[in-house]
């Protein structure tokens, strides 16, 4: 727990406050400085190979033929050159890596052992551990946390008619989507500030060899430890170009409004990310006859007065032209549904498949002679 301030008197003065930093932040402090004495202690690789800290590679490999002929064991046996032999061998295994001379200008030794203690790899800050075991958040667990990164998905209507769905198809279609340039991987280079795709860290030093990091965007990262190279000449359309993608889409028997079918992998590429998903949901169209809810089918039939009455036969052709025959025997009444089993929609469990409800529209004349409403009265007033 936060101690509060420490007051002690002072004889013939005013009251002096001598504030003390909370536990953690005192623990934090000490392996601050610990690290920092560390960092110092390891030496200068630079002055190993008696190079400036801005030598370029060529003058560090220079520097490391001279050296190393130098104290070379089987030359030199004076007292002292084989360890000599062997820092020069270190510092130049590490100044001529650009990733390892990096984390080393930044981190010294330390910073590389810590970076070989979690297997290798660019990017990140190797302290990272030690700054969140303080409180200290940012400092690397973005890394640990980070999740594969995915183009955003497309999505896109498939139009489809009730017959199409009825009788079920197979579509090939023409999709143009954003590929990575073939070469693309000749035009990135390392950095060690980037931290992910477009994720770069800007460094704000705390002390010797210590930082706060924080995430700025930066499109030029197209990895951890990677950036990509201006104008390269291996890519000279850029990161991506268009491709043509052949698709075949197997829009099943009875599938409804709204379902969907997914290519995986198939929405536009880019460095740094796995392609994300392409899309396609159904979208049912008005039929002239038909109407659908799930797996059954709605009709309106009209029908003249005098087949109300007396019965009739109603023929007609289903969605894949199958006759339906509809016998009435009895009289119906106006708007009067019939369920006929068996003549909806394919389900699409393969189980069967839905049922049929017709909607009887009676047709009443618009007028009567005197001598049809003789008959009608006549026969009917007998029923």
């Amino acid at each position: 727990m936060p101690r509060g301030p420490n007051i002690r008197k002072n004889t013939g003065g005013s009251p002096k406050t001598k504030n003390t930093p909370p536990g953690n932040m005192r623990s934090f402090l000490k392996s601050l400085i610990l690290l920092a004495v560390i960092h110092r202690a390891f030496g200068d690789l630079y002055k190993t190979l008696g190079i400036s800290r801005k030598a370029s590679e060529k003058e560090i490999k220079k520097a490391y033929r001279k050296l190393s002929i130098q104290y070379h064991p089987d030359k030199n046996k004076e007292e002292g050159a084989t360890e000599k032999f062997q820092e020069v061998a270190r510092a130049y295994e590490i100044l001529s890596d650009e990733e390892k001379r990096e984390t080393y200008d930044r981190y010294g030794e330390e910073g590389l052992k810590q970076q070989e203690q979690r297997g290798g790899g660019g990017g990140g800050d190797p302290f990272a551990s030690m700054f969140e075991q303080f409180g200290f958040r940012g400092f690397g667990n973005q890394q640990r946390n980070e999740r594969e990164r995915k183009t955003p998905d497309v999505e896109m209507p498939l139009r489809m008619t009730l017959k199409q769905l009825y009788l079920g198809e197979v579509l090939e279609l023409e999709y143009v989507r954003e590929t990575m340039c073939l070469n693309w991987k000749e035009c990135t280079k390392k950095s060690q500030d980037c931290q992910g795709p477009g994720i770069k860290v800007k460094t704000q030093q705390l002390a010797p060899g210590f930082v706060q990091q924080v995430q700025v965007r930066d499109d030029k990262c197209t990895g951890r430890g990677q950036m990509w190279r201006k104008d390269c000449k291996a890519c000279p359309n850029g990161r991506t170009q268009p491709e043509k993608t052949s698709l075949t889409i197997d829009v099943n028997k009875g599938m409804r409004s709204g379902e969907r079918i997914t290519f995986e992998g198939v929405a536009d590429e880019k460095i740094g990310h796995n392609a994300g998903d392409l899309i396609f949901y159904i979208q049912e169209m008005e039929h002239e006859h038909f109407k659908r809810d799930g797996d059954n089918l709605f009709m309106a039939i009209d029908i003249p007065l005098v087949d109300a009455l007396v019965g009739f036969t109603h023929k007609f052709n289903h969605l894949d032209g199958h006759e339906v025959v509809i016998t009435v025997t009895d009289p119906v009444e106006c708007d009067e549904i019939q369920k006929v089993k068996g003549e909806g929609m394919p389900r699409r469990s393969g189980n069967g498949f839905g049922d049929l409800f017709v909607t009887w529209q009676v047709n009443f004349p618009d007028e009567l002679t005197q001598d049809q409403k003789d008959k009608l009265d006549e026969i009917l007033r007998i029923n």
